[in-house]
């Protein structure tokens, strides 16, 4: 029988990433994790294993709390391009974790490109 959708995610993660890492060595990573009503991003040093900088649609001060919608991923990915640069990182690479690069994902990568970080 086929894989169920939580199976097929999570390989689909494990392959991404693993991909990313070989790729990417000392490189920051930009990880997004995209739920039912929020969207999150985090920007990882796997050498020291810290999370430099974090933003979300939970944040009050971004104005989109319980949101998740292209408006939301926009002033997210806008947002960490901010505290990357504040935390001295201006270039990460783009961990997708499961996710599809479309829609949602793809907006927060286009908002994090526009705000200084490349990815």
């Amino acid at each position: 029988m086929a894989n169920s959708k939580r199976q097929l995610f999570i390989k689909r993660r494990l392959r991404v990433r693993n991909k990313l890492r070989r790729t990417n060595r000392g490189r920051m990573r930009l990880s997004v994790h995209r739920s039912n009503k929020n969207i999150s991003v985090q920007l990882i040093d796997d050498v020291n294993g810290v999370t430099v900088a974090s933003a979300s649609s939970l944040e009050k001060d971004l104005g989109v709390v319980g949101k998740n919608n292209i408006e939301a991923a926009t002033k997210v990915g806008a947002a960490i391009a901010e505290r990357a640069k504040k935390a001295g990182v201006e270039v990460a690479y783009f961990d997708r974790g499961g996710f599809l690069f479309h829609g949602k994902v793809k907006a927060l990568a286009d908002a994090a490109r526009e705000g200084g970080l490349k990815i």
